[in-house]
């Protein structure tokens, strides 16, 4: 088949990308790297109104004019691209918004894309109108908007989730589902606001390249070591102020046995460097199931506290601890970092069973087939 991925946040489309080729695919990647973490895509769409200059001329005329010249620029770009973006038997959105514009060019993208290929699928793997709406309703025990619920955030710094269920992203997410073959989703936080959905074509897990991820047991022959990523962008949505708090009790107590490295909004291949020597990875806390990061941290033997709840055992039929499931509490954090480093045997135990996990659950080349099947299907 010849596959075109639209977007990229998270590596997943990358991944995908190389299971579908070790098949004997033809796949092309078209998106904008997503900002400081720089994923690699084929056909770069972006508007390059970012940085220096152009950035300030594009908030001096909105704020004159109420206009975003970028869609003008982005437009134009997709256009002269539009040779590059016909004739595929499939072509996957990685989100119902996956130009990062307005809603209203979402759309016009969209049907140019429905019109000139021969199936369109949706995937849900990240903040969306469906998924928003779950939690906003509070359906969900905990999520992504807890930390708004609690009056730790203003509704304009969740803004980036919360335009999801505005009326304009609503309307966009009723015109992607009408254009679209379905949708498939990426792990329990996405599944389950989805289930019932008449376009819903259930869950494919993340893929997960496990050549490319070597398996490195974990050896305590010296301090063990934590690290916490923070995305300044999600920091609340993720749980970083809890992670941080609960640190700061861990240095206070274990400051001669354990090394804590916390890094900010890093390009993804220099975070990848910077977590590579730790032992305990700390993900996020308002998920039931793991995200992309989490997943290639335990292909590499790390211990991640992250989602791992009640509803992702029970899916994937688990048996064994696969990562530390942290619930948005500094103190049950504190107390499963203190297991850990108490009983180092449990690491080492935990650290296997995830590596384990992610080459029978997550393997890119598996995955790309479970793809494939469904694409083929519907």
């Amino acid at each position: 088949m010849k596959i075109l991925l639209v977007g990229e946040y998270s590596r997943l489309h990358n991944s995908l990308k190389e299971g579908l080729l070790a098949l004997n695919h033809e796949v092309t990647i078209l998106g904008s790297g997503d900002g400081f973490k720089k994923f690699p895509v084929d056909i770069t769409l972006d508007h390059n109104l970012k940085s220096g200059l152009k950035k300030k001329l594009r908030v001096l005329i909105y704020n004159i004019l109420k206009k975003d010249i970028a869609t003008f620029f982005l437009r134009k770009r997709f256009y002269k691209l539009r040779k590059q973006l016909v004739g595929y038997d499939v072509v996957q959105l990685i989100n119902e918004s996956p130009f990062k514009t307005s809603p209203a060019l979402e759309i016009e993208f969209i049907q140019f894309l429905q019109q000139h290929n021969k199936k369109l699928f949706l995937l849900s793997c990240g903040t969306d109108h469906i998924s928003v709406s779950h939690a906003f309703e509070k359906k969900f025990r905990y999520s992504i908007l807890t930390p708004l619920f609690e009056n730790k955030v203003t509704k304009a710094a969740m803004s980036p989730a919360l335009k999801y269920i505005s009326k304009s992203y609503k309307n966009l997410h009723h015109k992607v589902v009408e254009l679209c073959n379905g949708i498939i989703s990426s792990d329990m936080d996405y599944h389950i606001p989805l289930l019932g959905h008449d376009k819903y074509l259930g869950l494919i897990p993340n893929p997960i390249n496990t050549d490319l991820l070597r398996f490195n047991r974990l050896t305590l022959d010296g301090k063990l070591v934590i690290f916490h990523g923070i995305n300044c962008s999600n920091y609340y949505k993720k749980g970083n102020d809890l992670f941080e708090a609960a640190l700061a009790i861990i240095k206070s107590k274990y400051e001669d046995t354990v090394e804590i490295i916390t890094v900010r909004s890093l390009p993804y291949d220099e975070y990848i460097k910077q977590y590579n020597k730790a032992h305990i990875l700390l993900d996020q806390v308002y998920s039931y199931d793991q995200g992309y990061n989490a997943l290639e941290a335990m292909a590499k033997g790390k211990v991640v506290f992250t989602g791992a709840e009640k509803e992702f055992e029970n899916f994937y039929k688990l048996t064994n601890q696969v990562a530390v499931n942290v619930l948005p509490d500094v103190n049950d954090i504190v107390t499963k970092l203190e297991d850990l480093i108490t009983n180092p045997d449990k690491l080492i135990s935990i650290s296997n069973q995830a590596r384990s996990f992610i080459e029978k659950e997550h393997h890119y080349i598996t995955i790309a087939k479970q793809y494939c099947n469904t694409w083929e299907k519907h």
